[in-house]
């Protein structure tokens, strides 16, 4: 199950959490307030427990990594006869253009 959809399972539970927390609390049921509000902190936890494990940005060594390869490649075109300027002009575009 994807992050998205369990943020939008939680989103529907703590909407249903707070009607259901409303509306036991008007008939004076403390056991429905309790099992509403205990449904919904299990909700958050999840949704709390599934954010902290996901992360969504590479580790360190391999971003370090993929930077090498990437000017050992530099290096290869510069060798093989490319002026060194327009390569690294060439490729802060290319970065450019994937950020958007």
């Amino acid at each position: 199950m994807s992050l998205r959809v369990l943020r939008t399972i939680c989103a529907a539970v703590f909407v249903g959490g707070i009607a259901g927390l409303i509306i036991a609390s008007v008939f004076d049921n403390n056991g429905a307030v309790l099992t509403v509000g205990l449904i919904t902190v299990v909700a958050a936890v999840s949704l709390l427990a599934a954010s902290a494990v996901v992360r969504r940005e590479p580790i360190d060594a391999f971003e370090e990594a993929d930077a090498e390869r990437l000017e050992l490649a530099m290096q290869r075109l510069v060798d093989a006869g490319a002026p060194e300027s327009e390569v690294r002009d060439l490729v802060r575009d290319a970065v450019r253009l994937g950020r958007r």
